[in-house]
C-alpha cells in the first residue's frame, strides 16, 4: 500500500471519480454521496480542468483574489452551501496551487454536514497533477464500452473536433474515448493500491459485488440497498440523452448495437478495436479484427491530435487572457444540456435529493 494512503488515513481519504464522459463518472460520483459519509456536493467543481488552468498556481494573492470573485458569484459556490466567511481567509492566505483550494473547500463543506471525508467527480481526469496536490487522493476509473459513449458523446455537444462542428462523429467519439482512457490507464496505474478501474457494465450487471469491491478498495461501506433509498442525482434520475428510452426501462447497455450502421461500424471497430479488446469488449466484426487502411490511420491520427492539442491550449497563459473566465460562462457549464451535474439545494438544507 501506498505510505501516503496507510490504514489509518484512508478511510478519510479524497475520492476522484475520473474517466471518459459518459462513461458513468457521473453515476458512480453519485453512488458514492449516496452512501453516506461523503460531504454531499451535486456539481462538478471544475478546479483541474478549468479554475486550475485559468487562474495559474495560485501563489499570488492576487490570483487567489481573482479565483474567489469569479467562482463565488457562481453556482458553484451557491451550491456548496457555504458562507464566504467559511473559506475566504483560509484560501487568500493558505491555497497556493488549484489542490489546496478544492481540499479548502471540500473540507469546509465537510465538517458543516459532519461527514468524514469528500469527493470529486473529475470527467477527463488529471491524475498526475492531482496526486502532485492532493497526496492521499484515491482515483476510481470508470470505463465504458467505447461504442456506447460514441453512442452518446455524438448526440450530445461535449466533445467537439471544430468549433462550426456541432456533434462529433461515431468513429470521432470512439477515437476520444480511447484517447480519455488510455492516457488515464497510464496515468493511474502509476500510483498502485490508490487507483481502481471499474467497468461500467459490472457495475449495472453485477451491483452489489462491484460496490463491495470498491468499498473494500475506499475502506468505505458502500451498502447497495442504502444507495438506492438516498438515490443522489442521477441515480434517481439518469443522465441520459436517450429520453426516450426513459418511457421505458432505463438500459444504458449496448445502445451502440441499434445506433451504429454497419460502415460506421466497421470504421470505429478498425479504428478503436485494440483497445475495446484490451478491455475486454467483444468486437461485432467477424474473423479477425478489422485492420485500418491509410486514410483510417490519419483520420485517427488527426482526431487524436485535435484532443491533445485541445488540452494543451487549456493551460497556455494567452488563452487565458484572450478568454476571461466569467461567473456566467461557469453558470453556462454548469447546466449545458450536454453535461449536466445536478446543482441542487445543499443536503444540509433540503432532503428533495432522497428517493421517494
Amino acid at each position: 500500500m501506498n505510505a501516503l494512503t496507510s490504514a489509518q488515513s484512508r478511510s478519510t481519504a479524497p475520492v476522484f471519480v475520473v474517466g471518459s464522459a459518459r462513461s458513468g463518472t457521473t453515476l458512480f460520483y453519485d453512488m458514492l454521496l449516496s452512501s453516506g459519509g461523503f460531504a454531499v456536493y451535486l456539481a462538478e467543481s471544475n478546479v483541474f480542468n478549468m479554475l486550475g488552468p485559468h487562474f495559474g498556481d495560485l501563489r499570488t494573492r492576487a490570483d487567489r483574489e481573482k479565483l474567489l470573485r469569479v467562482w463565488m458569484d457562481s453556482k458553484l459556490f451557491r451550491a456548496t452551501g457555504l458562507e464566504r466567511a467559511d473559506i475566504e481567509s483560509e484560501v487568500l492566505e493558505h491555497c497556493h496551487n488549484a489542490g489546496d483550494f478544492l481540499r479548502t473547500v471540500m473540507e469546509a463543506m465537510a465538517r458543516r454536514q459532519g461527514m468524514r471525508r469528500w469527493a470529486e467527480n473529475s470527467v477527463e481526469g488529471h491524475i498526475p497533477t492531482i496526486k502532485a496536490h492532493i497526496p492521499d487522493a484515491l482515483f476510481i476509473h470508470m470505463i465504458r464500452d467505447g461504442r456506447d459513449v460514441a453512442t452518446s458523446l455524438h448526440n450530445s455537444r461535449y466533445v467537439r473536433t471544430l468549433p462550426w462542428k456541432s456533434h462529433i462523429s461515431l468513429p470521432g467519439g470512439g477515437v476520444y474515448w480511447e484517447w480519455v482512457v488510455e492516457r488515464t490507464c497510464k496515468a493511474g496505474r502509476q500510483f498502485g493500491n490508490d487507483y481502481i478501474e471499474v467497468h461500467f457494465e459490472d457495475l449495472m450487471a453485477n451491483p452489489q459485488q462491484t460496490l463491495a469491491k470498491v468499498g473494500g478498495f475506499l475502506d468505505h461501506d458502500l451498502d447497495y440497498d442504502r444507495i438506492r433509498h438516498v438515490g443522489y442525482g442521477s441515480i434517481s434520475r439518469p443522465n441520459t440523452h436517450f429520453s426516450a428510452e426513459l418511457k421505458g426501462t432505463f438500459s444504458p447497455m449496448g445502445r451502440w448495437k441499434k445506433k451504429f450502421s454497419e460502415p460506421e461500424l466497421r470504421r470505429t471497430e478498425a479504428m478503436i478495436g485494440p483497445t475495446l479488446l484490451e478491455q475486454g469488449y467483444a468486437l461485432a466484426s467477424e474473423g479477425a479484427k478489422p485492420a485500418m487502411n491509410l486514410e483510417m490511420r490519419a483520420a485517427r491520427q488527426l482526431y487524436r491530435t485535435v484532443f491533445e492539442t485541445k488540452w494543451r491550449l487549456k493551460r497556455l497563459p494567452l488563452v487565458r487572457l484572450l478568454r476571461p473566465l466569467t461567473p456566467q460562462f461557469l453558470d453556462a457549464i454548469t447546466q449545458a444540456e450536454d453535461h449536466p451535474p445536478e446543482v441542487r439545494t445543499p443536503v444540509s438544507q433540503s432532503s428533495s435529493g432522497s428517493a421517494q
